[in-house]
């Protein structure tokens, strides 16, 4: 039996509250590029949410796939991203979850 090394993705999850506007997309014009520099993409960024059920307090969603979970890590831990951590959290309140994917 042979056994293939199958990773799953990884996934950022952020709820932000933007405080600043300019401030935030002066994140947002920087943070891009870095994403996909470690293997990233954007699969939801801002746009419509529609609450169906529950209550929770989502302002501007954000989803990003890395190409593991060790990515979305090593991404975030990033000394590049440092800096961009700080400019962000001037500028919005986040709540952030890294997440592994499924493969079912």
């Amino acid at each position: 039996m042979v056994f293939e090394d199958v990773r799953v993705a990884g996934y950022l999850i952020a709820n932000i509250d933007v405080k600043n506007t300019a401030i935030f997309d002066q994140y947002r014009s920087r943070v891009a590029p870095l994403i996909a520099q470690y293997g990233g993409r954007y699969l939801v960024r801002g746009g419509a949410v529609a609450s169906v059920e529950g209550a929770l307090p989502l302002k501007r969603l954000v989803i990003l796939e890395f190409p593991s979970l060790e990515k979305a890590r090593a991404f975030y831990d990033s000394a590049d991203y440092a800096p961009l951590i700080a400019l962000r959290k001037e500028g919005a309140e986040c709540d952030i979850v890294l997440v592994e994917g499924y493969d079912g």
